[in-house]
């Protein structure tokens, strides 16, 4: 997922992308225990992603602090 496609979800939206990528990154994980995991950059991936949720969310939330 790229910047620009979370930027342009809504707040609601975010919240369940960001559960969404969370289980994603639990059953990537739960995979790579159990030697099932094809490909290694799931890990780095969904990281990234969950991470990329989490700045838009504040950068919203300090952008609402910010008008009020």
């Amino acid at each position: 997922m790229k910047v620009k496609e979370i930027r342009q979800l809504s707040d609601e939206e975010l919240g369940t992308e960001l559960e969404r990528v969370r289980r994603r990154l639990f059953d990537v994980r739960t995979q790579a225990v159990t030697e099932k995991l094809e490909d290694p950059s799931m890990l780095t991936k969904a990281r990234r992603d969950i991470a990329m949720i989490l700045t838009v969310m504040r950068e919203r939330q300090l952008s609402a602090q910010a008008k009020s």
